[in-house]
């Protein structure tokens, strides 16, 4: 009688804790504010600094990046990015709402929401919506301590030619050990997310940081010479599973959360 109640107490416990780790993986949007000036930077600067961050840190989101390119060219326009990391995707769904009651926030936005139609603070939004990867299921704040100028926050996404492709591309991060090979390395990584909602699905993104680019290129030359590494990249089941590689170098502003 006790095996008989026994065993699937037991798997109802494996199946429960199996879900709740699987459920505890954080969501990321990543806004993109695209700038036609200088002007525009500062009011988005302005707007970011004193009215969303606050406003988002008294909702208890807290490790908000905000970055900006390192160059601005035709490849690197004038940006700024905001990383906003949520516990549930409904916290997406909801986070609008809860901004607009919130009375200091709506006063200290005010000059940014209501900003003249001839003299908008930006020129575009983006928006990219992930999970994050089993592996990394939380986003780190990276431990960098350096002049922020000086740091190198390397955002790359990993397009893949075909659906099938990409979740492979996802479980060699994962199951292939990618992920515990950048951490053994010390690359800092910030977060790893699978893209749900973007413009180049299907996707994956991540993001790692180092000091300076002295130090970028030093990590990436371990990586490359790596034994895991290329063993893992000559594994007949993770062929061709990147149609694309698009990396982008950033900096955090000053008012960033890391």
């Amino acid at each position: 009688m006790f095996k008989k109640v026994y065993l699937p107490f037991l798997l109802v416990l494996f199946t429960l804790n199996t879900w709740g780790q699987a459920s505890q993986r954080e969501y990321y949007q990543l806004k993109t504010y695209l700038l036609d000036s200088e002007e525009q930077e500062q009011k988005t600067d302005k707007y970011l600094s004193e009215a969303l961050l606050p406003a988002l840190k008294r909702l208890n989101i807290k490790n908000v990046g905000v970055f900006k390119p390192r160059t601005i060219d035709s490849l690197n326009p004038r940006s700024i990015k905001v990383l906003i990391p949520m516990k549930a995707i409904a916290d997406l769904e909801t986070l609008n709402s809860k901004l607009q009651k919130d009375k200091v926030y709506m006063a200290a936005a005010k000059g940014f929401l209501d900003a003249p139609f001839k003299n908008p603070p930006y020129s575009r939004k983006e928006s990219i919506i992930l999970k994050a990867f089993v592996d990394m299921p939380k986003m780190k704040a990276s431990p960098l301590t350096g002049p922020r100028k000086d740091r190198i926050y390397e955002l790359r996404s990993y397009e893949s030619a075909t659906e099938a492709k990409y979740i492979n591309k996802v479980d060699m991060f994962n199951k292939g050990g990618e992920v515990t090979l950048f951490d053994n390395l010390g690359f800092n990584a910030v977060f790893y997310g699978e893209v749900l909602s973007g413009a180049t699905m299907p996707n994956l993104m991540y993001m790692t940081t180092f000091e300076n680019q002295a130090s970028r290129d030093a990590h990436w030359k371990s990586f490359s010479d790596s034994p895991v590494w290329n063993k893992l990249k000559s594994d007949p089941n993770y062929q061709n599973n990147v149609s694309k590689n698009v990396t982008r170098f950033f900096y955090p502003t000053e008012y960033s959360d890391y």
